[in-house]
C-alpha cells in the first residue's frame, strides 16, 4: 500500500489552476478542495493577473498575501487555498504562467489577461517544424532561464521554494504546440506524433529535474509528478495505449509516484491503462465515471472527483449534498475538487459543501 507521503491530493493555490501536492496523511474521508478563478478574486481585490503577476515575484507575493487574507475573511474556518498553512515560507511558485510553461519553452508566445489565466497564442508549429523538432537547450532558453531566475528570487525572499509548476501532460502540451491538427496527425502522420510526444516528454523531464534540484537546495524535496490528460477523451482508448501510455509510463518510472488528472470527463475507457502505471498516488475523474471500478483499480491511490463549478452553481444545495453523499459512499476516501469557481457563486453554496463533507464518513 502507498504510504501517505506517496499519496497525492488535489491542491489549488489562490488564483492558480488545480494541481497536486503530497498528502499530509490525516486527510478526512471526503476532503473538499475549492478553487476560484482570477476573475473571482478580481471582483474583490485590485489585482492585475497579467504579465507582471507572472514575471514579478514581489508583485505576486503582495497579491498572494492579499488573496489569502480575502479567503480568510470569507472562509476562515476552512483550508481553501491553503490558508491554514503559515504565510512563511509562502508558495509563490504554484500557478506561475498557468499551464503554459512547456509551450512557452518551445517558443509559443504567452497571452496574458487581467482577470484570467494566461494562454498561449495559437501560432502552432508547422508540420515541417515538428518533423525536424529538436530538444530545447534549457540552459540557453530565454523563457526557462527567466523562470529559474524567479525561483532564485523566491529563495531569497522566502528561504525555501515551496510550490509546484504546472507541467501539464504530454497530450495537453502537444496540442498547445500543434493545435487541432494533432488529432488528424494521429491517423495520417503517426511518426510526426511520436516525434512530438517524445520531445515534449524529454523536455518535461529535463525541466522538472532542474526545478527539483533548485528546490532541493533550499530544503524542499519533491519526488512525484502529475500529468494532466484533459484532452484524453479526444483519443480512442487504443490511441491512448499506442501513443500516450508509453510516455506516461516514462514519466511514472522517473519518480516515486504519479498523479493522473482527467478533468471532469468520464475516465472509464482509460482506467485499465492507467492501472498499468507504477506508483499511482492520485487519480481524478468526472462524477459520471464508474467510481466503483475506479476504487477497485486504484485502492491505494488518493482518488478525486472533479465536481464542476456549473453543478455547484446550478444545482440546489440539497442536490449537491446528495451528490457528495453518493461520492463518499462508493468512492471514499477521496477528494471532491471544485475548481474554477467564477464570480457570482454565493458563499453559502461553498459553505454548504464544506459542512456536508465534514459530516461524511
Amino acid at each position: 500500500m502507498l504510504t501517505a507521503t506517496r499519496q497525492l491530493v488535489s491542491y489549488i493555490a489562490p488564483a492558480a489552476p488545480a494541481t497536486r501536492r503530497p498528502a499530509d496523511g490525516d486527510e478526512p474521508f471526503v476532503r473538499p478542495e475549492i478553487g476560484f478563478t482570477p476573475a473571482w478574486f478580481r471582483q474583490h481585490l485590485d489585482i492585475d493577473f497579467g504579465q507582471t503577476f507572472h514575471t514579478d515575484v514581489a508583485y505576486r507575493r503582495d497579491a498572494v498575501l492579499d488573496m489569502r487574507r480575502l479567503l480568510r475573511q470569507h472562509f476562515g474556518g476552512s483550508n481553501i487555498g491553503g490558508i491554514q498553512r503559515p504565510d512563511h515560507p509562502l508558495d509563490l511558485l504554484t500557478g506561475t504562467f498557468g499551464a503554459c510553461n512547456v509551450a512557452a519553452i518551445f517558443g509559443l508566445p504567452i497571452l496574458y489577461a487581467a482577470d484570467n489565466w494566461p494562454n498561449v497564442q495559437h501560432d502552432y508549429l508547422s508540420p515541417e517544424t515538428i518533423d525536424n523538432l529538436t530538444l530545447p537547450d534549457l540552459d540557453e532558453n530565454d523563457f526557462f532561464r527567466g523562470m529559474m531566475q524567479q525561483v532564485e528570487r523566491i529563495a531569497q525572499l522566502e528561504g525555501q521554494v515551496v510550490g509546484y509548476i504546472n507541467w501539464q501532460g504530454v497530450l495537453n502540451n502537444a496540442q498547445r504546440l500543434r493545435g487541432q491538427e494533432l488529432f488528424t496527425d494521429l491517423y495520417d502522420h503517426p511518426q510526426r506524433c511520436d516525434r512530438l510526444f517524445d520531445c515534449v516528454t524529454q523536455t518535461m523531464l529535463a525541466g522538472i529535474d532542474r526545478l527539483h534540484v533548485a528546490q532541493r537546495a533550499t530544503g524542499v524535496e519533491q519526488s512525484f509528478i502529475t500529468v494532466s490528460n484533459c484532452l484524453v477523451n479526444m483519443l480512442a482508448p487504443q490511441q491512448y495505449e499506442r501513443y500516450l501510455l508509453p510516455h506516461d509510463m516514462r514519466l511514472a518510472h522517473a519518480f516515486e509516484c504519479i498523479g493522473v488528472h482527467n478533468c471532469a470527463w468520464t475516465a472509464d475507457p482509460y482506467l485499465e491503462f492507467y492501472a498499468r502505471l507504477p506508483g499511482v498516488g492520485y487519480i481524478d475523474m468526472g462524477i459520471h465515471s464508474d467510481l466503483v471500478r475506479a476504487k477497485a483499480l486504484f485502492p491505494d491511490a488518493r482518488r478525486a472527483v472533479m465536481y464542476t463549478p456549473m453543478d455547484l452553481r446550478d444545482k440546489s444545495i440539497a442536490a449537491v449534498n446528495d451528490d457528495l453523499a453518493q461520492i463518499g459512499q462508493v468512492y471514499g476516501p477521496c477528494d471532491v475538487v471544485i475548481a474554477d469557481i467564477e464570480a457570482g457563486t454565493p458563499d453559502d453554496k461553498i459553505e454548504a459543501v464544506l459542512e456536508r463533507c465534514r459530516n461524511l464518513g
